[in-house]
């Protein structure tokens, strides 16, 4: 008989060590070590027990090729890549109430009308489940089960042979030879592992939805983002309507591709044209600047916000909402030391309307001119503005400027301020500037 074997496994990167810690030595993270019983394989001779495989030469492999299924959902196909790829695993994260049940079952809903589907709730009762459907108007042919012991799961899975399955969520499934509970990274691991065989096997798209931090990251150990084949996260204000999906991982199309979504009271609404949902309003206001994004394969205006306020604090606070805390630091270190705007003692608050995280360095100067302007309480006017910063306070010129220009003429924003070099369009009055001081200049003159 195989004797237990006890060690302690960090519930936030996955470590295992031998002996309790206060501390991951890992990562650091305090009160996450977690006593864990695993049982080691049996081993003969030295070697762990099974047939040997003669390695195949690459270029005999026969590759199949499989037709993408449509989810039906054009914003989810454009993240996906066009479409699920038979026998891949996909895994969907986001915060609680944020959307993601209602987009599978929204795509299962449309997938049933071609192929068998089927919908594993751990966390919901098959009722609970109708009620969802029928109010996004899709109940019709999806097989449900409520189960949450992953032998039953996978028997299942090879038993009805659905062309897609949803498991909501992967943290409520446990297997009966780990000890630990639920939801641990052991649990995580055992099932995302087995999961992952059942779906290349037998040719099953496997989405699954995954819980997050508080952080936002998606918990459970690390491997769970390096075994499947995507990772897509929901980001958007839950009090709002806006819903981005975004892919940080694709093995089957590309991560720069994003999806907006309007949630309404029948579901997730596609947003084709999600440029004039996002830059709406009332527009050049101090303080406010439109930026244009390229997320994927089109352009995105954004409007950029920003507040400055006199300080009581020694350390005057620095919040951003959509955009890295790391990179407003940054530009605010660049306006200080080579714009001359003094704002050590002011409070800064940086906010993207709509809910929509900017992850592309082409908004800094629409960053830096909302500041400038909410600092001086002048306008901008109706002005689109996109370019790196570097750390001397120079613009760079940035990549496709010719279709930011000319989304933003789309939708009527006829001035634009960009880096020195970039080319104008026919009908855009378009201003560059060599750096942020000489743009700050150019946009809001300083009253005599």
């Amino acid at each position: 008989m195989l004797a237990t074997k006890t060690q302690f496994t960090c519930q936030e990167c996955g470590a295992s060590q031998p002996k309790w810690h206060g501390r991951c030595p890992s990562c650091s993270a305090w009160a996450s070590m977690v006593e864990e019983a695993s049982r080691p394989a049996p081993k003969r001779g030295g070697q762990v027990a099974g047939q040997v495989r003669k390695p195949q030469p690459l270029a005999d492999v026969e590759a199949t090729r499989h037709d993408r299924l449509p989810t039906g959902i054009d914003e989810f196909d454009r993240v996906l890549g066009g479409g699920l790829v038979p026998g891949s695993l996909i895994l969907i994260g986001g915060d609680p109430g944020i959307g993601k049940s209602t987009l599978t079952t929204m795509a299962l809903a449309r997938l049933a009308a071609r192929h068998p589907v089927l919908l594993v709730c751990g966390e919901e009762s098959p009722a609970q489940v109708r009620m969802r459907a029928e109010r996004i108007g899709g109940a019709g042919r999806i097989g449900v089960i409520a189960e949450t012991d992953l032998d039953l799961v996978c028997q299942t899975l090879v038993q009805e042979q659905p062309a897609v399955a949803v498991v909501d969520s992967v943290q409520t499934l446990w297997a009966n030879d780990l000890a630990s509970a639920p939801g641990s990274v052991a649990q995580v691991r055992e099932a995302a592992g087995r999961l992952l065989r059942v779906a290349k096997e037998h040719a099953i798209t496997v989405i699954l939805v995954g819980h997050v931090t508080k952080d936002g990251a998606v918990a459970g150990p690390r491997v769970l983002e390096h075994l499947v084949d995507a990772v897509l996260m929901f980001e958007g204000d839950r009090t709002g309507d806006l819903r981005v999906l975004r892919a940080a991982k694709n093995r089957f199309g590309s991560t720069a591709e994003i999806g907006v979504f309007e949630m309404t009271s029948t579901g997730l609404a596609p947003v084709g044209d999600p440029s004039a949902l996002l830059g709406r309003g009332d527009l050049g206001g101090p303080g406010s600047v439109v930026a244009c994004a390229v997320e994927g394969t089109r352009p995105l205006l954004l409007e950029v916000q920003a507040l400055v306020a006199p300080s009581d604090l020694q350390m005057p606070r620095r919040l951003a909402t959509g955009v890295d805390r790391n990179r407003l630091a940054m530009i605010l270190a660049v306006l200080q030391r080579h714009a001359e705007l003094p704002l050590g003692s002011a409070d800064v608050f940086v906010n993207v309307a709509g809910g929509v995280d900017i992850h592309e360095p082409a908004a800094d100067l629409a960053i830096a001119l909302a500041i400038a302007s909410a600092h001086r309480g002048l306008p901008t006017g109706p002005l689109v503005a996109f370019g790196e910063i570097g750390l001397t306070g120079r613009l760079r010129s940035v990549p496709q400027a010719e279709r930011r220009l000319r989304e933003a003429q789309r939708l009527g924003l006829s001035h634009a301020l960009a880096p020195a070099g970039t080319l104008g369009v026919p009908g855009t009055s378009l201003r560059t500037a060599q750096t942020v001081a000489e743009a700050i200049a150019m946009t809001l003159p300083v009253p005599r």
